[in-house]
């Protein structure tokens, strides 16, 4: 049994919006074990001065999600609250000889990405009336696509490692799965998919404050060579709801590319690196 529990404040204006990327937030962590969700439970904080319809349509995004999922709803609690949160405790199940751990990369394994990066800078953006209507309904699309299906797409292939990316950003999250091991990750920057002008957003300042808490923690534990430091403001980027990063043996990314295709996921993904021999730091950023 997998057993996981996620909930926050609104990233977007729309309350049915809101809760489906609540919701599929809170269903990655059973994905990114390569489990299937089962049952899931409503957390609920709503303010007494907010219309109750606001409420019922947050319910209604997170129902939908939790029904594309497979999964079913089965209640939940809810209590009074300054201002309002959403989200969701999963039970789900995988076999015991088949779970995907967040560690055990392997030298020689190629870093597979499946959603585009850059959800906080583009958030930050929207609240500061600064960005794009283009770029943020892109990230709605990232933030509220279910990690179900590449999830699905990979579980006839060899795992060494996977983990969701969420509010570590993809570096931290990254760090996490090649610390406990003697490797170091080097990633192509010009590889990794970005959701529109997150990149340019960022070198103008509108970077979420979890990006620069982010890199206090592992900074340190990053080679940069010949990389712009902005890249870190990206790389860094809390995201809400993110795909899936796998690590699996080079000869069957090829295959493992076609079949995440053929899944036709709403979102983009790339291969964004390799695992290499143990260097000086534990993750390597190359052009």
């Amino acid at each position: 049994m997998i057993q996981t529990v996620d909930f926050f404040t609104p990233v977007v204006d729309d309350p049915y919006t809101f809760g489906k990327i609540a919701a599929a937030n809170a269903l990655s962590d059973v994905y990114a074990m390569g489990g299937d969700a089962a049952v899931a439970l409503n957390i609920v904080g709503f303010p007494n001065c907010l219309d109750p319809s606001i409420l019922g349509d947050i319910l209604k995004g997170g129902a939908d999600k939790v029904l594309e999922s497979g999964a079913v709803l089965v209640g939940g609690h809810s209590v009074q609250n300054d201002e309002p949160l959403y989200g969701l405790c999963v039970s789900g199940f995988v076999h015991p000889d088949k779970i995907w751990k967040n560690y055990g990369a392997q030298p020689g394994d190629v870093l597979i990405l499946t959603k585009q990066i850059g959800s906080g800078i583009i958030n930050t953006s929207a609240k500061a009336e600064m960005g794009d209507a283009d770029s943020l309904a892109e990230a709605i699309t990232v933030m509220s696509s279910l990690n179900k299906y590449p999830s699905l797409a990979m579980r006839d292939f060899t795992v060494h490692a996977c983990t969701d990316v969420t509010g570590f950003g993809l570096l931290g999250h990254l760090y996490e799965m090649v610390e406990p091991s003697e490797i170091t990750a080097q990633i192509h920057v010009g590889w990794v998919p970005l959701i529109t002008n997150a990149k340019d957003y960022a070198e103008e300042g509108l970077v979420p404050g979890g990006s620069y808490k982010n890199r206090q923690y592992t900074g340190k534990n990053v080679n940069l060579t010949d990389v712009d430091r902005d890249w870190f403001d990206v790389l860094y980027d809390p995201q809400t709801s993110g795909g899936l990063l796998f690590a699996i043996p080079e000869e069957e990314a090829d295959a493992a590319m076609r079949a995440l295709q053929e899944a036709h996921l709403e979102t983009q993904t790339a291969i964004i690196g390799e695992i290499i021999k143990p260097e000086d730091k534990k993750i390597k950023l190359i052009s």
